[in-house]
């Protein structure tokens, strides 16, 4: 064979085979045109799914808030004796029922909160405010639960020099009661202590240390997320959603902060959340 014969040969297989590669990229676009179609469909479906998700959790939400207030009114109005006083016994089981609606009435309440930040309906109203004002309302809040308790102490350390907040107050709020709610809950006996300071010259660190029992370690990196709970006696004896912390979360996102904890077992536990001082322009526009 000559060597042109011998060119033309091997000009005819690389022809050849650039054909057949030529193929087999033609395929391999089909396969992924069609897995990036399927991707999207598939994408479209969960997006479907989780309106309408937030859209029963909203719809729920609004029709058990009606009766809940109706009998949580009622509750009042017997134990204010209008109809007439009533007997100990009596008196026992009407708070029993008034302690079991405001309780679910707390977790209808974060499941609306929940659907309205997966919604994108939240909103975020900033303003300044004294961190000392927050406090006092916090302390005014609780002072019933703890006198009533007696064995567990509630303290608001008086904070350092600070400034003046610019954050949506009513948000913040809301993180520092769940964190006291649940530390007041795991501490059986002790103190919750919450406090104030700089984290650095942007951010303020809000804290809530309990003596408590403590979380597994095991069990830190998922609190913050939705429907979590911590495996313990107590627990057990107490009725959630698991979503409160999970809120603290997105509410401190959503003030373009964020939320840690520190524990060890036995020993009891720290909730903290760290906010800028001034929530910037456009963090706090909301999805409406």
């Amino acid at each position: 064979m000559s060597d042109i014969e011998g060119t033309a040969a091997e000009l005819a297989r690389a022809l050849e085979e650039n054909a057949a590669l030529r193929a087999e990229l033609d395929e391999t676009n089909q396969g992924v045109l069609a897995l990036y179609a399927e991707l999207d469909q598939q994408a479209e479906q969960l997006r479907e799914v989780s309106e309408l998700k937030s859209r029963f959790l909203s719809y729920m939400s609004h029709e058990f808030r009606t009766p809940l207030g109706s009998i949580l009114s009622m509750t009042r109005l017997l134990e204010d004796g209008l109809d007439g006083p009533l007997n100990a016994e009596q008196l026992k089981q009407v708070r029993f029922i008034n302690a079991g609606a405001v309780e679910l009435r707390d977790m209808v309440d974060d499941l609306l909160d929940l659907a309205k930040i997966e919604a994108g309906r939240i909103s975020i109203s900033p303003a300044w405010f004294d961190l000392m004002d927050l406090f006092s309302a916090l302390r005014g809040m609780f002072r019933p639960l703890v006198e009533g308790a007696g064995s567990v102490e509630l303290v608001f350390e008086d904070p350092p020099s600070l400034p003046m907040l610019y954050t949506d107050d009513t948000k913040l709020a809301q993180i520092l009661r769940n964190f006291i709610s649940n530390a007041l809950k795991f501490t059986p006996n002790g103190k919750v202590t919450v406090s104030a300071g700089m984290e650095d010259e942007g951010h303020i660190r809000f804290s809530v240390r309990d003596t408590g029992i403590g979380i597994p370690e095991h069990m830190l990196g998922a609190l913050f997320e939705d429907f979590v709970q911590v495996d313990s006696p107590i627990q057990k004896r107490l009725r959630g959603t698991g979503l409160g912390l999970a809120l603290c979360r997105r509410f401190a996102e959503l003030l373009d902060g964020s939320v840690g904890v520190h524990s060890e077992l036995g020993e009891g536990s720290e909730f903290f959340v760290t906010l800028p001082i001034k929530l910037q322009p456009g963090v706090s526009d909301d999805g409406a």
